[in-house]
């Protein structure tokens, strides 16, 4: 049986401004419940009222925001909908939550110009502007019923959703919404004082979990379209590998298979299912041209990266006289850590529909970057970006990997389509193996660091020197590279909270084909590690303890930092003993995406291996708009961050074929290695910054501290089982 599922009944308006404008009678929507499910209600139903972009009220009180970011786990549908029913006065169990359409005018980024998701900025760009929706959809609600009830617009209470006066009258915002949607909206609608918030700040249910638990919930995995062909792409086993000839005789006598094409990107196989695809393309006969791929196995790569640092690279940051007091010293440290390459992995592989006609082009993809996606559609088919349509759909993680830059995936739904030729739809699929095989992997980094230390163990000098890949560099985004340094290559490492006198940061731009791409947390991800444990090696070496050494290094003006140091070691009992009773204790301190987090774990050695029992965070984030979400985003930083340190590397082998394939070679946190995870939220009246990142960088070196503290071995090569099997 073919399911056929469209959401042609997305907003159709091209109104210019979000907030405050009245959209025209096709861009008012239906109650979002069942247009999230696919259903045919169609927009602009009677009575339905649209304020702006992102609110939609329905005559059986519903209430549905279109939210502007994916939602792939992290949580917007339910912040952003938090932020306007905040402000309407919405009762939660009204609010409803749909995916905006492709828009980059209405429904781009605020913090980076262009529709797309990505940096842990969903809620804290969105803040303010949700919160005007919600306002300013309340004060027409308010004036119309007033108007109706003949009674002054001051008088007349809003709350859970229901709408009355002291004479008598009520009513919920359903019967005013055909009277609301001729009203004009106030071009600054008043906002709530903080004081008066009821929703903000409290832990409302999320609002997608119902359909995700009973899988009600519709991927691009599940989209089916009439006709609709499986297409997998061959690729080769060396990253930047071409197709020099193949042999597709023995696949086109597959059962299903109904096509071979090859595309810039690889050898595609069409076929009738996806079993078919897969059996297609295994029977393909493929010579491949190494000549521009990298041929280089990790361990080559990490010694000419160590090389490279030699030489110092450029100047990413130099504090007083950088690192010269280094060779004066009395006590001079060194150390050089590696870090792998490293998948995604998330739970849900690249995957979407594309469907051509003769009216356009329309496309299903769990899209991070829309505002890149569709024009690079257009592009490859040589049609008006106009007449392309996409639908952002929901994704089973991302942690980084959807959101491309060079659009890559993009490309090759619309190139497979493009070698069809004519109409109709295609399902691209990576496989498991496709996903953790072709590249857009974390940077593999080498950070060298030196550190002098004066006769009474105080820090004169601190150098860190990394060498890695730009993820920026020839890109869209390699505008954003400053002095031709890419910063998030090195965020963390350099405006640290600690007040070094001298120090210096180095960065050297390394080359290679295998494609790179940011990975949960970006450059945080090893920064936070390199330099917090090489801070508590310093701090060892100085005679200092942990906590209090890193306090007294504070900056005067890093009271946030400070707070979250002095919360995280209140929450664990912090008594100056790093070890005690087979057990021990190490701290990390990390600011990341305007979040500051400290984190200190309770580590154990199983069979020669961190066993990670507890980990006590504290988190400043600003407001804190669900904070059941940020403990889960926390949770669910730490869990990942942790696998990651402990087991997980992409490797590649002699000749550079990349060695892991599946989750058999890369090896996932498994449930009974998830520690305790204990979460304070600093109480904050600041704006709300990332929380979906911060949570991973201080967990590897937190871990990596006390494991030193336990068995005097300083883990400089990740993963852990490295150091532990050498």
């Amino acid at each position: 049986m073919t399911k056929t599922f469209s959401r042609r009944n997305f907003l159709a308006s091209s109104a210019g401004l979000v907030i405050g404008v009245t959209l025209p009678l096709k861009g008012r929507a239906q109650s979002g419940a069942e247009a999230a499910m696919g259903g045919n209600a169609t927009p602009g139903e009677t009575g339905s009222f649209a304020p702006n972009a992102f609110v939609r009220i329905a005559p059986d009180d519903t209430v549905t925001v279109l939210v502007k970011h994916i939602e792939f786990g992290q949580g917007p549908y339910t912040g952003l909908s938090t932020l306007v029913a905040e402000e309407l006065d919405a009762d939660w169990s009204q609010m409803r939550a749909e995916s905006a359409p492709f828009d980059n005018e209405l429904y781009k980024n605020l913090a980076f110009g262009l529709q797309g998701t990505g940096g842990s900025t969903a809620i804290a760009n969105s803040y303010t502007q949700m919160r005007r929706a919600g306002a300013a959809a309340r004060a027409m609600l308010v004036e119309a019923a007033a108007a109706e009830w003949g009674v002054p617009a001051g008088e007349i209470n809003v709350e859970k959703g229901m709408m009355s006066h002291p004479s008598g009258k009520s009513s919920g915002f359903g019967a005013f919404a055909e009277k609301a949607a001729q009203m004009s909206p106030p071009e600054e609608p008043t906002l709530k004082d903080p004081s008066a918030f009821t929703l903000i700040g409290t832990d409302v249910p999320k609002l997608d979990s119902r359909a995700k638990s009973t899988g009600q919930a519709v991927f691009s995995m599940d989209v089916y379209r009439e006709g609709m062909e499986t297409v997998v792409l061959a690729r080769p086993d060396k990253i930047g590998a071409t197709v020099a000839s193949y042999d597709d005789s023995a696949a086109k006598d597959v059962p299903g298979v109904t096509a071979i094409r090859q595309i810039p990107q690889g050898i595609a196989v069409y076929a009738r299912s996806t079993a078919a695809a897969i059996k297609g393309r295994e029977a393909l006969e493929i010579e491949w041209d190494d000549s521009t791929a990298e041929t280089r196995s990790s361990d080559e790569i990490y010694d000419a990266f160590s090389r490279a640092a030699e030489d110092g690279g450029l100047d990413a940051e130099v504090i007083g006289d950088g690192a010269g007091p280094i060779a004066g010293a009395a006590q001079v440290l060194e150390a050089e850590f590696r870090f792998p390459y490293l998948a995604h992995a998330a739970m849900e592989p690249l995957d979407g529909v594309i469907e051509v006609t003769e009216d356009g082009v329309e496309a299903w993809v769990g899209s991070q970057f829309p505002s890149l996606d569709v024009p690079t559609i257009a592009q490859t088919l040589g049609v008006d970006p106009a007449t392309v349509k996409m639908n952002v759909m929901l994704a089973g993680g991302s942690f980084g990997r959807r959101a491309q830059d060079t659009a890559h995936f993009a490309a090759e739904l619309a190139e497979i389509a493009k070698a069809a030729g004519g109409t109709g739809a295609w399902k691209l699929i990576y496989t498991r193996e496709d996903d953790m095989t072709a590249g857009y992997y974390r940077p593999l980094t080498v950070h060298k660091l030196r550190a002098g230390l004066d006769e009474s163990g105080g820090l004169v000098g601190w150098e860190n020197v990394i060498v890695n890949q730009s993820i920026m560099a020839g890109g869209p985004m390699a505008s954003m590279m400053q002095d031709g340094i890419d910063p998030t290559s090195l965020e963390g490492s350099t405006k640290m909270p600690y007040d070094f006198a001298n120090a210096r940061v180095g960065w050297v731009q390394a080359e290679s084909p295998v494609s790179v791409l940011w990975w949960r947390s970006v450059g945080h991800t090893h920064t936070a590690y390199a330099t917090e444990v090489f801070l508590d090696m310093v701090l060892e070496a100085a005679g200092k303890d942990p906590v209090a050494g890193r306090l007294e290094l504070l900056k005067d003006d890093a009271g946030r930092d400070r707070a979250v140091l002095e919360k995280v070691a209140e929450m664990a009992g912090w008594d100056g003993e790093p070890v005690k009773g087979g057990k021990a204790y190490g701290v990390a301190l990390h600011e990341s995406f305007r979040s500051y987090v400290a984190q200190i774990a309770e580590v154990s050695d199983v069979d020669g291996m961190p066993k990670v029992h507890r980990v006590w965070c504290a988190i400043d984030c600003g407001v804190a708009v669900n904070p059941n979400v940020v403990r889960a985003q926390i949770e669910g930083g730490i869990g990942f961050g942790l696998g990651s340190v402990l087991f997980d590397e992409v490797t590649l082998g002699e000749g550079g074929t990349v060695q892991q394939k599946n989750f058999d070679t890369y090896r996932m946190l498994r449930i009974n290695e998830m520690p305790e995870v204990l979460v304070e939220i600093i109480d904050s009246s600041a704006d709300p910054t990332g929380v979906g990142e911060p949570g991973t960088p201080p967990i590897g070196p937190a871990v990596a501290n006390a494991w030193r503290a336990l068995t005097g071995q300083t883990v400089t090569q990740l993963p852990f089982t490295r150091a532990t099997e050498a």
